[in-house]
């Protein structure tokens, strides 16, 4: 029993934490008194029907390549809804307070590990503590807005989060709120910095085929594919994350929050996620609205769009964590993610409608939303006929011809050839070419992770104009960053928050494992130091109040 008094802003939080841990295996459990939001108290429990918060994570990185974290939260006597998720937060923050350090020390040095990053880092310090300062007072004045009341539970989880891990951290590896900051906006960072730093954003129109091949695997996040077989006799979503290997480090997270916001539509989510991150990243979302959500990263070579980033918005994590929880359509989800667009992390999200696909019998219209985000500009519409024709993909091309002309494609394009283009990427071609071979969950696995690059035409003899791309293995210029994991689903496991994962780069057709040498001096603490896993079978096991 660990009992601490700490005093933050004047408030003093009163923690008594009970956690137990076997074989790795940690659980706990919290309990909120009755006193203000503004001060809680959380005491131990030995029942979880009195909890407000309980769970487990089992820490199995180095034996499955996955962390596993589970957090029930609402299912106990009454709270309120801020304070059921501030305490799944907190129960967060300590069980994987470890790992979270870990983490931020590999995805600092991803962003800010060079001298020249210096600049870049102070800037991004005062954007991000600005947005944060915006957004709590939005919250305050819009009580009655259900998607503020929503940002305001995220919040709240956050705050829970760095709280509990500042419970439980030692005083050397103490972390402030930049810190997390950082971690739940690595995905914002990546766009935040054409904006902060405008002068350090390269000349595409400069650089070689090969430069711009390179630039494009660098900037470039993710591949997916939404597979519905000839009958309909199932439907398959995948998606395979990338980035650089550094961020290798990872937790797949199963939340119940049963909040009583009656605009809440999903309180249970199952997804891929990393330490300190109470998004996916990458993403790859099972909701409890009976929906899945995907998303790929696009690229935005129009770098005039970068100055209309302002902290006056939410960040897309924060937009995407409100949407999953209150859309139950993905019109709703589309609408939700529109608002405040803060024009960073610029991606296509693709959200299946589960509700909307009768297996057998037919797929009603709604069932796929795609929507693609830009500085200025969030497109979305119903593409559903597209996927009645078998399959959708996705591979780091604007789908909509106005993002994609916005967006400065055709000039790139232009520059550089077809391979850049949304008909003819080297993706494109192998999953038009593919798809019709993925039958069953182990050949939509397969494509998944499909790396032939040495002898399939399509890949030019490059190893990232492939769906599971491996920097490492560049002949020229080498880098530990490229397709790093894969999520699959098919219809009755995404019901039932199942998914198969599995950590690392693809090992393809005859590829050798990846590894740390010391060829790749980048910080990877923490990380197995040979990646050869197998899928994890991943899904919820606690048992509810």
């Amino acid at each position: 029993m660990l009992t601490v008094t700490f005093i933050m802003k004047l408030m003093v939080f009163m923690l008594t934490v009970g956690v137990i841990t076997v074989s790795g295996l940690k659980t706990g459990f919290f309990r909120n008194g009755n006193i203000s939001c503004k001060q809680r108290r959380c005491i131990s429990v030995d029942d979880p029907k009195q909890a407000t918060a309980y769970g487990q994570y089992n820490d199995t990185l180095l034996e499955t390549g996955w962390g596993v974290l589970e957090i029930v939260a609402g299912r106990g006597e009454p709270a309120s809804d801020d304070d059921i998720m501030f305490a799944a937060g907190m129960l967060e923050g300590m069980f994987t307070a470890d790992r979270i350090y870990q983490h931020y020390q590999n995805i600092h040095a991803t962003f800010f590990g060079t001298k020249k990053s210096s600049d870049y880092e102070v800037k991004a310090r005062k954007f991000l503590m600005e947005q944060d300062a915006w957004m709590r007072q939005m919250i305050k004045k819009n009580p009655s807005d259900a998607l503020w009341r929503h940002m305001g539970y995220v919040l709240a989880q956050f705050d829970g989060l760095v709280a509990g891990y500042k419970l439980t951290a030692s005083p050397k590896k103490a972390l402030d709120i930049f810190a997390f900051q950082v971690l739940n906006g690595a995905g914002d960072l990546l766009d935040l910095r054409n904006a902060l730093v405008p002068d350090e954003i390269p000349d595409w129109s400069k650089m070689s085929k090969v430069e711009a091949f390179r630039y494009i695997r660098q900037n470039s996040h993710c591949s997916a594919l939404i597979k519905v077989l000839g009958a309909y006799e199932n439907l398959f979503m995948s998606h395979s994350s990338w980035f650089v290997y550094a961020a290798m480090l990872r937790i797949y997270k199963h939340y119940d929050f049963n909040v009583a916001d009656p605009k809440t539509s999903a309180k249970r989510i199952s997804f891929s996620s990393y330490p300190g991150f109470l998004e996916s990243l990458d993403d790859f979302y099972l909701l409890g609205s009976q929906m899945v959500m995907l998303q790929t990263t696009n690229n935005v070579f129009n770098k005039t769009l970068f100055s209309s980033v302002k902290p006056y918005s939410l960040l897309a994590w924060q937009r995407v964590r409100v949407a999953n929880m209150m859309a139950n359509s993905g019109k709703e989800w589309a609408a939700a993610v529109t608002r405040y667009n803060s024009g960073t992390y610029n991606n296509q999200y693709m959200i299946v409608d589960l509700k909307r696909i009768q297996l057998g019998s037919s797929i009603l219209d709604d069932a796929l939303w795609v929507v693609e985000q830009i500085p200025t500009l969030v497109k979305s519409g119903d593409q559903t006929a597209i996927l009645r024709t078998g399959y959708f993909p996705s591979y780091n091309v604007p789908f909509y011809e106005e993002v994609y002309q916005l967006s400065g494609y055709p000039d790139f394009v232009a520059t550089h050839g077809s391979d850049f283009s949304y008909q003819l990427a080297p993706r494109a071609k192998i999953f038009r070419r593919d798809e019709g071979k993925v039958v069953d969950l182990a050949s939509m696995k397969k494509i998944m992770r499909y790396n032939d690059y040495k002898h399939d035409p399509y890949s030019e003899d490059m190893p990232c104009n492939t769906i599971c791309c491996r920097g490492d293995l560049e002949s020229e210029n080498p880098m530990p960053d490229g397709c790093y994991d894969t999520k699959v689903a098919d219809f009755n496991m995404a019901l039932n928050f199942t998914a198969d994962v599995v950590n690392g780069p693809t090992l393809g057709t005859n590829l050798p494992p990846f590894k740390w040498t010391p060829q790749f001096n980048v910080s990877h603490v923490g990380l197995p130091p040979v990646y050869a896993f197998d899928f994890l079978r991943t899904t919820p096991s606690l048992e509810k109040p």
